[in-house]
């Protein structure tokens, strides 16, 4: 493979967007976090899952029903054996801070556990180890519904966490009707999606409407998530977000997908696989920049799932491959970055998959260390002017301009596009010390 030649590296301004993910890693040797639940694990369709989260039940979730528990699984690219911990924290509505809450108050049993579960790689060019378990259990329960954030950290030291896992509890206390319409505020059936809902609060005794916080995401994104925080209308216990402009979303495209399932062939997306300097390398089909005409795919909106060939223990018998990606580009864009985005990033904007733009080639480009699987992906586009001060709420003031990444330069946007939305509703109540996540919904636009 030719060697790509880096000529504008940092020509393009030194720009990354940070945004709240469910899944961040802190170290470079921590590779392939990732959440399942216990029916994906059975029905053997382990795709990374929308924000993973829990059911309250009679005010515990105690890992006694094992439908109602997170596996949690990472590897270190290495066979020394490492001491990790993790423990829970309750964060706040926004992800932004804990609650407040002290630990007593929302866990039973022990405040930190160590994951004792691990094997490693076996056959493999490069070597892992793979550790494992599942939250909760019975020595750590769970009484406050809510957001939480699970620390992992190395030799009991809390300041040396090497990744954390965002997740929720609910208690379904509201429910929530809605829908996704292509005809919107701004424009019909276009580029956009908008997003109608309704939440009917009858088990909750709301005295004032900004006791309800309601957050709505697209394909577990949160560059253009959106915080609602005064309904349109208010009814008989129904609380209404309709025809609200902030809740108009671009449609996107549907995702690229490549799947490095072999080691020696090439699967879905990829060009050629082929075995240099001691790894794998696995090049992706040029993708070219689509902005004219919508071509349905099926697609996974985003996410990942881990798949060898030759194997039926790919969590420990799978290969990490060099994943090359180019898209071909006359010219590079100096108004802006390129991102590949997705949940094999955790829908993070930032240096690991910030693209870089070669002159002689004519293409942006970028290279990452994957696991062998299924993967799907985006490119795309963040203006120069979105800052990081505003990378986590879309400005409600302007109808369709949404803050963090955009895909009406490379991918262009459809109304057709089948997207993911998740519907987060969150009451405190005057005088109450947290955020009750009291209902959730998902829902695909199969418009």
């Amino acid at each position: 493979m030719k060697k790509i030649r880096i000529l504008l590296s940092f020509l393009l301004y030194a720009f990354a967007l940070h945004a709240q993910v469910s899944l961040h890693t802190h170290d470079e040797q921590i590779r392939s976090l990732r959440v399942l639940t216990f029916d994906q694990i059975a029905e053997g369709v382990q795709l990374t899952p929308q924000r993973p989260f829990l059911l309250l039940t009679d005010g515990v979730v105690n890992g006694s029903d094992a439908a109602n528990t997170l596996h949690i699984s990472f590897d270190q690219m290495s066979h020394d054996v490492h001491f990790y911990t993790y423990t829970v924290e309750h964060m706040n509505a926004e992800w932004s801070e804990p609650s407040g809450l002290l630990s007593s108050e929302y866990l039973s049993g022990f405040t930190t556990q160590d994951i004792t579960a691990y094997e490693h790689s076996l056959n493999t060019m490069r070597i892992y180890t793979h550790y494992e378990f599942v939250f909760p259990n019975s020595d750590m329960q769970l009484t406050k519904s809510g957001n939480y954030r699970l620390f992992i950290y190395e030799d009991g030291n809390r300041d040396n966490c090497v990744a954390e896992v965002d997740f929720c509890v609910v208690e379904p206390v509201v429910r929530i009707d809605t829908k996704v319409r292509s005809n919107t505020d701004i424009e019909l059936s276009g580029r956009y999606q908008q997003v109608d809902l309704d939440v009917i609060t009858t088990a909750l005794n709301i005295k004032d409407p900004n006791e309800l916080k309601v957050l709505v995401q697209q394909n577990n994104r949160t560059d253009n998530q959106v915080w609602l925080r005064k309904p349109t209308f208010i009814e008989n216990n129904r609380m209404r977000y309709i025809n609200t402009k902030a809740l108009i979303f671009e449609g996107g495209n549907e995702y690229h997908h490549f799947d490095a399932f072999s080691a020696y062939f090439a699967g879905t997306g990829i060009d050629r696989v082929f075995f240099q300097n001691g790894d794998y390398q696995a090049v992706l089909l040029p993708n070219e920049i689509t902005t004219g005409q919508y071509i349905h795919q099926f697609d996974s909106d985003g996410r990942w799932i881990v798949n060898a060939e030759r194997t039926s223990y790919p969590d420990t018998e799978g290969e990490y491959m060099w994943v090359h990606w180019t898209l071909p580009c006359e010219n590079p864009w100096f108004d802006g970055v390129v991102y590949v985005g997705g949940d094999i990033f955790n829908n993070e904007m930032s240096l690991r998959n910030r693209m870089q733009y070669d002159i002689e080639s004519k293409c942006y480009w970028l290279t990452a260390l994957v696991k062998q699987g299924g993967y799907d992906f985006q490119y795309w586009f963040v203006p120069k002017e979105r800052t990081d001060k505003v990378q986590s709420t879309k400005d409600n003031s302007v109808p369709g301009y949404q803050k963090g990444a955009t895909t009406q330069r490379t991918e262009g946007s459809y109304w057709q596009t089948e997207n993911e939305y998740a519907v987060y509703v969150y009451w405190r109540p005057f005088g109450a010390r947290y955020d009750r996540l009291v209902g959730m919904k998902i829902l695909k636009s199969t418009l």
